[in-house]
């Protein structure tokens, strides 16, 4: 089951333990992408936003490359991922802290699928035994023709193995409202990294201004359809 602290994270030293430790590690599910529906218990969503648009679409796509491969769209005062640079992005695997009301929680993953084409760069975690949920991931950078470039991540998951009944309880009711504000957060950082490289810098147009945000689309396969 996912380990856990209260108000602390791991040393370096730790975490390089742990990541020692999950290439033993299976995936915690047996299911195949096209039996991962809501009729079989399964939660189906996908968040997508436009990140960069027109001109220097190249140069964009290729920043937003990088921060994607290392993980740098994820905000992390939510999410933080631990994992070793120097490993091929195929078959990665990352230790992912997730934070919650001053609770943390170590959930193992693996990169199973990269899509690395002329338009479309990406790939695709699936959860390791210890997670909290059970499922896979994806994050795929998409460039149109125009120059648009597009973000989206989809992902399908059920609850996975929890340390305790409260936090079990606590997932139940605050998972949604964290998932939401996390996908926001990760479209607009990914915007920022597209056209600086940095998530703290915003840029400018021709007249010097900033117009911060963007248009991000949460579609419930297996429930709703909202804007976040």
């Amino acid at each position: 089951m996912a380990e856990w602290r209260l108000f602390g994270g791991w040393s370096a030293e730790a975490l390089r333990d742990r990541m020692n430790t999950l290439a033993a590690r299976r995936r915690n599910f047996d299911a195949g992408e096209e039996e991962m529906t809501g009729d079989r218990g399964w939660q189906h969503y996908h968040s997508e936003a436009v990140i960069s648009a027109g001109a220097d679409a190249d140069s964009r796509f290729a920043r937003a490359k990088t921060a994607l491969a290392n993980y740098q769209f994820s905000d992390p005062a939510i999410v933080m991922a631990h994992f070793d640079p120097a490993s091929p992005l195929q078959s990665r695997r990352l230790l992912l802290e997730i934070k919650i009301w001053g609770l943390r929680y170590l959930c193992p993953t693996i990169v199973s699928v990269v899509r690395d084409e002329a338009s479309v760069f990406g790939f695709r975690y699936d959860t390791l035994e210890g997670h909290i949920e059970r499922g896979a991931e994806w994050f795929l950078l998409t460039r149109a023709s125009n120059g648009d470039i597009t973000f989206r991540i989809e992902a399908r998951w059920m609850q996975g193995e929890f340390p305790n009944w409260w936090s079990r309880l606590g997932f139940i009711l605050l998972a949604d409202h964290y998932q939401r504000r996390w996908h926001r957060h990760a479209h607009q950082r990914m915007s920022l990294l597209s056209y600086n490289g940095s998530p703290e810098r915003p840029p400018r147009d021709a007249a010097g201004l900033t117009h911060q945000g963007v248009n991000v689309t949460f579609t419930y396969h297996t429930k709703r359809k909202r804007l976040i």
